[in-house]
């Protein structure tokens, strides 16, 4: 034991004063503070105005709505002369608005500064409420009657309990944060995983393994290595966490200050803008309620237990990574360059893919049978289960889930170690399948 805690402490000290590991240590905090603050940033400076000159063949579009990006105005000049002297006006686009438009023909947009999509389709969605309206006047329909059966609703989602309990959830808050977490395991695995595998074969190569193994056995060197790196990669996820934490409150209380509500109503209203589109009294009322969506947002995100998803996400990356680098090490010690490596990569990576590529099923029915026996397989378990946890499973899934991911590790422990016994010696030999199966029939 003592010997594997020497390899534990060199493999530990020597990655972690690497300059690599601190220049990403410190760095992945501003990436990913980055990633929650810039949308936030891009979301309250996206207030860049559009002048749109408006060419209307029909008369009938003169009172278009406008927003805080367009604006709209109508000047008494043909499409031909508006596009001949375009590039010398303050204006970013002519919609040019057909006589034939009732009937479902084209409305083209000229522009020498791109719109943007959410221009485009406030635009698209606003003149398709006007001539909506247009048409039920026409055929002597009363517009105010349809008005008023217009209903947004507000779809709140509770789980109840087998005791009558209810909680507050929230489908797309678990949704992103079920992503989030698949993906932190699916990259952790294959980075700290490959680590371990180029290490060995770092080793094996430079013959310094030869000096090792006089003094202690194979199995405590591959040990060492994988528990030493395992450590480095969970300092590493620590650091990142207080990091990132620290790094976004101090942008959050000096950038960002008082802006959070104005962004969640700014999303709200563009949400009704699309929906809809010229009725200016509905979108009134929708300012009034956007308030109560974004305290809607807090209480749902409130009703997730972060501690229950932290704790299990160190559970299911040592887990995993713990059976997959076993895999690894031996894979870095049957061969001697990274090139032969590719041939056994495949088996050993495709669970993981498979695991990522499940994601989006498993998002849509967390709870589906699909899910649960993912959710149950050591090799596809750290990433599936991670998906699951924000919806809430069962403890005894939980508990199930984690004792098969420990009887996994420790069987994949057990078989690599016979691979890797035998592999981290041998030099100069192509290794294949056929031989890779005569080691583990070795007996000691």
């Amino acid at each position: 034991m003592h010997k594997i805690f020497l390899i534990i402490k060199r493999e530990y000290l020597t990655r972690v004063r690497k300059k690599s590991f601190l220049v990403m240590t410190f760095l992945g905090p501003l990436l990913f503070a980055g990633m929650l603050v810039v949308p936030t940033w891009m979301a309250m400076n996206a207030d860049e105005k559009h002048r749109v000159e408006v060419i209307d063949e029909t008369g009938l579009f003169d009172s278009i709505p406008e927003s805080k990006t367009v604006k709209f105005d109508h000047p008494p000049v043909t499409l031909e002369q508006a596009q001949m002297g375009f590039y010398d006006t303050p204006y970013s686009a002519i919609l040019y608005i057909p006589v034939n438009v009732m009937n479902g023909n084209t409305v083209k947009i000229f522009y020498k500064k791109q719109l943007g999509s959410s221009v485009e389709n406030y635009i698209k969605s606003s003149l398709e409420k006007m001539v909506y309206s247009y048409k039920l006047v026409a055929n002597k329909i009363d517009i105010k009657a349809i008005r008023s059966a217009e209903t947004t609703l507000n779809l709140v989602t509770e789980k109840q309990s087998e005791s009558g309990q209810t909680k507050r959830t929230n489908t797309g808050i678990y949704t992103v944060l079920g992503y989030a977490g698949g993906l932190l395991i699916y990259m952790f695995i294959f980075m700290y995983g490959i680590q371990v595998m180029r290490g060995v074969m770092e080793e094996k190569t430079n013959r310094i393994v030869e000096i090792i193994l006089s003094s202690v056995k194979p199995f405590q060197l591959m040990m060492g290595k994988i528990i030493g790196i395992a450590l480095v990669g969970l300092t590493q996820f620590l650091l990142w966490l207080i990091l990132t934490i620290c790094v976004y409150s101090v942008i959050e209380t000096t950038i960002l200050k008082g802006t959070k509500e104005k962004v969640a109503e700014q999303a709200y209203l563009k949400e009704q803008v699309f929906k809809k589109g010229s009725n200016l009294q509905a979108l009134e009322m929708s300012k009034k309620n956007a308030p109560g969506e974004v305290f809607e947002l807090y209480e749902s995100v409130k009703s997730v237990n972060f501690v229950e998803i932290l704790i299990c996400f160190f559970f299911y990356f040592l887990g995993g990574y713990l059976l997959y680098s076993a895999l690894y090490a031996a894979v870095g010690s049957a061969v001697d360059s990274e090139t032969d490596t590719q041939q056994f990569m495949l088996p050993i990576s495709l669970p993981i893919i498979l695991s990522f590529v499940f994601i989006q099923n498993v998002l849509q029915n967390p709870e589906g049978s699909l899910a649960y026996w993912l959710s149950m397989i050591p090799f596809t378990s750290p990433i599936i289960m991670m998906v699951r946890l924000p919806f809430g499973v069962p403890l005894q899934e939980v508990v199930l889930s984690i004792s098969l991911l420990i009887a996994g590790f420790i069987a994949t422990t057990w078989l690599a170690a016979k691979i890797y016994r035998t592999g981290i010696l041998m030099y100069g030999k192509k290794v294949t399948y056929k031989e890779l199966w005569k080691w583990l029939s070795y007996k000691e």
